[in-house]
């Protein structure tokens, strides 16, 4: 794809915010959520929202697959050899049932097995995120236009001496989580849903993200993309390259851990 990466980080916010509108009308609702075959959550704004981002996409950037999450539960994927977006329309879905305002729109193109453009944004909480050559921010109620001129520039932050703020899973801590804590220099655990925590690094607010339940790649693409922009990365426990289009495991990813800034 020829154009550069910050403009199709601002075409992706502008998507993401017309999907919000069709997820903020099913939240303020008395919904029942339903269940995938995997026994997942799913909701009407699941379905509503990936509508809005595939007419969207399609529209604006004719020929390039999409691989979206609800398309994906129901058998419907994507050539995935050369660029492709990935769409989680809705995540945090748990989140999103409980109406913690921690769920996430999120949209990332993949170049060579690499994120390099996404947006995240997080309509309850009124916060728009974007990555490309450069990582942006701002404030975004739900409703309100995009306007690429409010959007502030971002940055990960440099290692405190003191010691490390980790991000967590609000639905997710294990063993292996509980291992990495004990075995870094941690000395404060956030937990925030969905891939706000990719966020929440790539704006300084926190050093790492360790990962170890499942995740599937629709749900860091957009993040990741964010993150990387910003100055952070995102790898396998041992410090690997971490890599998009697994087809061999039905998009499944490892193990991972975002860091604000690469360790060494």
């Amino acid at each position: 794809m020829d154009q550069p990466s910050n403009s199709i980080a601002r075409t992706l916010a502008l998507i993401c915010t017309k999907a919000a509108k069709p997820a903020m009308e099913v939240y303020g609702e008395d919904f029942t959520p339903g269940q995938k075959a995997d026994r997942s959550p799913v909701t009407e704004a699941d379905r509503r929202a990936e509508m809005v981002i595939l007419e969207m996409l399609n529209r604006l950037f004719p020929g390039v697959p999409v691989m979206a999450e609800e398309q994906m539960s129901n058998g419907i994927g994507c050539n995935t050899s050369g660029d492709f977006f990935l769409v989680d329309p809705i995540d945090g879905t748990k989140e999103f049932i409980k109406k913690n305002g921690e769920f996430t729109i999120n949209i990332g193109l993949i170049h060579e097995r690499k994120p390099v453009a996404g947006c995240v944004y997080a309509p309850a909480l009124g916060r728009i995120y974007l990555g490309g050559e450069s990582a942006f921010a701002a404030d975004l109620p739900p409703g309100a236009p995009f306007d690429p001129s409010v959007l502030t520039p971002i940055a990960t932050r440099a290692p405190p001496t003191m010691g490390l703020t980790a991000v967590m899973s609000r639905s997710h801590f294990d063993p292996e989580t509980q291992d990495f804590v004990d075995t870094h220099n941690i000395i404060e655990k956030i937990s925030v849903g969905s891939s706000l925590k990719f966020c929440w690094l790539a704006e300084g607010r926190a050093d790492v993200y360790p990962r170890f339940a499942p995740t599937m790649e629709w749900d860091t693409a957009a993040g990741h993309a964010v993150l990387n922009a910003a100055g952070g990365c995102l790898a396998t426990p041992e410090g690997g390259n971490f890599l998009y289009a697994k087809e061999e495991s039905r998009y499944l990813n490892g193990h991972f851990v975002g860091w604000a800034r690469r360790p060494g």
